[in-house]
């Protein structure tokens, strides 16, 4: 099956108990479920899309909380050459190795426990780097983005929340039922200006984006 790694975590960020207890594995099967049935969520199918139009052929690919690795599985079918998934919950696992050894790509996929951020210096740059709705659930923005930016040869392609008062009500709620169920989980709102002026600023130019009602999506690609 896929290759694992340790787990490293900093106290002071983000509890891989509090993830784990978020994102477990009836989450995780149950987006197995919907993989299975629909394919991608239609954010990660429109930047599938977009990185089909590119040159794109033996690229590697690093996701950050890559869930079950439904979006690997499918830049891999794609070209791609290996895959490799941070995740701070260990949740997925089980349904992340059964799909990857479905798909035959168990050995172009390796899974990596801890927090990216803490991580960085140990991992190597990857053409492709995905972030989907993965900044909404870390409290320090500018640190993963800088982290992301850092490690991207082509491509940084991320999903986070528009910044709109529906969307701000929508968190708020889902945070107050975290709450509610002790669960020392929280998702945030981030300054989209600010996240994309850090992309930006490092050479960074975007060259495909969508909206919904709630998620905004960016591909940025690197000129400098």
């Amino acid at each position: 099956g896929p290759r694992f790694g340790r787990f490293r975590w900093v106290p002071d960020c983000c509890d891989p108990i509090s993830y784990r207890r978020f994102f477990n594995s009836k989450e995780a099967r149950r987006r197995l479920r919907n993989y299975r049935k629909r394919g991608l969520d239609k954010r990660a199918a429109a930047i599938l899309g977009f990185l089909n139009t590119q040159d794109i052929g033996g690229a590697d690919v690093l996701e950050v909380g890559g869930g079950v690795g439904d979006f690997q599985v499918e830049l891999l079918k794609a070209g791609a050459g290996r895959a490799i998934n941070i995740e701070l919950s260990q949740g997925y696992e089980v349904s992340a190795e059964q799909l990857a050894e479905e798909e035959g790509l168990s050995d172009q996929m390796e899974r990596q426990f801890g927090d990216f951020v803490e991580m960085q210096d140990q991992l190597e740059p990857a053409q492709i780097v995905l972030l989907n709705r993965v900044i909404c659930c870390y409290p320090y923005m500018e640190r993963m983005m800088s982290a992301s930016v850092a490690k991207t040869g082509r491509f940084l392609a991320l999903v986070f929340p528009r910044e709109k008062r529906s969307t701000k009500f929508f968190i708020r709620i889902g945070n107050f039922w975290c709450r509610v169920r002790k669960v020392n989980f929280r998702a945030f709102v981030h300054p989209v200006d600010e996240i994309e002026a850090l992309a930006t600023s490092a050479g960074l130019v975007a060259r495909h984006q969508s909206r919904d009602f709630i998620w905004q999506s960016v591909v940025f690609e690197r000129v400098a």
